[in-house]
């Protein structure tokens, strides 16, 4: 898994994102929508993206790790070993929180922003 390599993170194709919203999701409704079933959802930050779209979440895709969970640490790490996806990340490096920026920006300009983990 490698950093994205553009800085402004603009998708290649024009993206129309829905408003962003704040609905409390819960660590078990989160974990609910692992790929298996007609929604797909990462979580960074706390910030829930829908990712229903991208096959790299679902079974068998090589990002379906980190589906239906927080998975900032493995993000911020590079990593996609199951036992790096976790939420807690502000013990990283300074260079592994910027990655965990990037990667938040990356996600931020292509998937809809569905809710907020509580």
């Amino acid at each position: 898994m490698s950093t994205p390599e553009v800085r402004n993170f603009e998708p290649k194709e024009a993206v129309n994102l829905l408003p962003p919203k704040t609905d409390p999701i819960t660590v078990a409704e989160l974990a609910k929508c692992d790929g298996t079933g007609p929604l797909t959802y990462v979580a960074i930050k706390r910030v829930v993206f829908d990712v229903s779209g991208n096959s790299s979440y679902a079974v068998g895709g090589s990002y379906h790790v980190f589906a239906g969970k927080d998975a900032s640490r493995a993000l911020a790490m590079s990593s996609v070993k199951p036992e790096d996806v976790a939420p807690e990340w502000e013990d990283l490096s300074d260079k592994e929180k910027g990655v965990l920026d990037d990667w938040f920006s990356f996600f931020a300009k292509r998937y809809n922003k569905v809710g907020l983990v509580v």
